[in-house]
């Protein structure tokens, strides 16, 4: 019996067969191939991408994956979903979508985020929905009504982009607690969508999908969709979560106290707890985890930062032209710890939740052009990011969430030892790496979820560590950190 994962990222569409039997991956394919999914940016801030171009690379994908011939189409049995967080998808009756997504990482609903708190009270932001609306999907669907009100009028649902592209597979709208909690629409105090919130904006509930447990069928796949696709009709999408709660499930991150990391485009520290957690000033935020229900209050702790994985891009292609990112690393290593006093910021991706929403852009300090080079430049850059998660990490601290070790997928920055060297020293938290994959955590959430899997323990009984990171008590990189925290310093007050 065969599963199939679909992970919507930000810079690509990923597809996994999964072998139910033994848990193994059988075949995957990446589309693009080579470049990045573009991120629109019609006003400086603003942070979009077309669900219909998502659709398309679905289907590309998925139709490259089987003429691989590696497995048998007709044999995958369920499907499951990861997606980018905290996009806004708005549908007509025809399902059509009616403008492009803004995506996580789009700033300009902030201020409409902000006045909400303010007009909501700690009460109901804090304690029921555990979150500051900030630029969350609700505040974004509120800059729609204001700003757009001919297209707000056509909505017919609003949804999160794993909810779109499981519509487009079976036709039938439906959305989880867990995708309505990370657009802060949430009570987890009544456990209902929230009335006030809804009443604060306007919002008509009648917007809402049906809500069904992420754990269970959310439609199956049309009859029009299979035959081009090559699948089974009737086949059901099983499971469907925001990126960040897949990678916690796929490295089997499930109980209070266990902690996850990923450190892709953005880079996030997601922690469970089964205490309604939240932060004073929303620097991190608490929604429902995969396995979250009203009797066991599962939820998942996210830190995140959005300038990570896009920062390191972004140097490889001003700096590391025709160099690919294991040479960067090996070249990296060869500075010294500190960069030999070069500080970078990597916070040039919109508004930092850990930086109370502040707009601050990425920023390279103290450099010296007669010492720094490009060596210096991926040294920094690095270090700026693992600086950035220990910024972050101490900010969970005070919320109680204290990690003892830290699952994370050996992919992206992970891939670097220099990077984990960093991170685990700065932080002073073991990291276990596993194979680990978005698309591959999404096919075997779709075998839970289709009963497949009796368990998650189940799902996951053949995953182990492929190494494990220790801190070294000679490596001492507080003082450098100290050095990168009065840069920021400097820069927020």
């Amino acid at each position: 019996m065969l599963l199939l994962g679909i992970d919507i990222g930000t810079s690509s569409i990923k597809v996994s067969v999964v072998d139910a039997s033994n848990q193994q991956c059988i075949a995957s394919y990446r589309y693009p191939e080579e470049e990045e999914t573009p991120i629109l940016a019609p006003q400086n801030g603003w942070a979009e991408q077309s669900p219909d171009m998502w659709w398309e690379h679905v289907q590309i994908a998925l139709i490259k994956l089987n003429q691989k011939k590696l497995y048998d189409p007709l044999a995958i049995a369920a499907i499951g979903i990861a997606y980018q967080m905290h996009g806004l998808v708005l549908v007509d009756q025809e399902y059509n979508s009616l403008r492009d997504a803004i995506i996580w990482c789009d700033s300009r609903a902030v201020e409409i985020g902000k006045d909400a708190f303010e007009a909501l009270g700690e009460e109901i932001a804090l304690k029921s929905l555990l979150n500051s609306p900030g630029n969350f999907t609700a505040s974004k669907l509120a800059w729609v009504k204001d700003n757009e009100p001919a297209i707000y009028r056509k909505i017919y649902k609003v949804m999160l982009p794993g909810d779109y592209i499981a519509l487009r597979l079976t036709g039938t709208p439906t959305t989880t607690v867990s995708a309505l909690s990370e657009g802060v629409f949430w009570d987890f105090k009544k456990n209902e969508l929230s009335a006030q919130l809804m009443e604060y904006f306007g919002f008509e509930q009648r917007l809402i999908p049906d809500i069904h447990p992420l754990f269970s069928e959310h439609g199956y796949l049309a009859k029009s969709v299979a035959n081009k696709l090559g699948l089974r009709e009737g086949i059901p999408v099983s499971y469907k979560a925001g990126d960040q709660p897949n990678n916690a499930l796929s490295l089997n991150v499930l109980k209070p106290g266990e902690v996850a990391a990923t450190a892709g485009t953005s880079g996030v520290i997601y922690g469970v707890s089964n205490e309604l957690v939240y932060d004073r000033l929303s620097r991190i935020n608490t929604f429902a985890h995969v396995n979250y229900s009203a009797n066991e209050p599962m939820l998942g702790v996210l830190l995140c930062i959005n300038g990570t994985g896009i920062l390191n891009r972004w140097v490889k292609d001003q700096f590391g032209r025709g160099l690919d990112y294991v040479t960067m690393n090996k070249l990296a290593a060869e500075i010294p710890l500190g960069s030999e006093g070069l500080k970078i910021l990597p916070f040039g991706n919109g508004a930092e939740r850990i930086l109370q929403n502040k707009i601050l852009g990425a920023q390279i300090v103290n450099l010296d052009l007669n010492k720094h080079h490009y060596k210096h430049m991926f040294r920094a850059c690095q270090e700026g990011i693992a600086f950035a998660f220990r910024y972050g990490l101490d900010i969970m601290r005070e919320n109680g969430i204290a990690p003892r070790v830290i699952r994370a997928g050996k992919t992206n920055l992970f891939l670097s030892e220099l990077f984990t060297e960093i991170f685990v020293n700065v932080t002073g938290v073991p990291v276990e790496l596993y194979e680990n994959d978005g698309s591959i955590g999404a096919a075997l959430g779709a075998g839970i979820g289709a009963g497949i899997f009796k368990t998650a323990d189940e799902a996951f009984r053949s995953s182990k560590p492929l190494k494990v990171v220790e801190p070294d008590k000679h490596i001492d990189y507080e003082t450098s950190y100290q050095e990168w925290l009065n840069v920021l310093n400097k820069q927020i007050i």
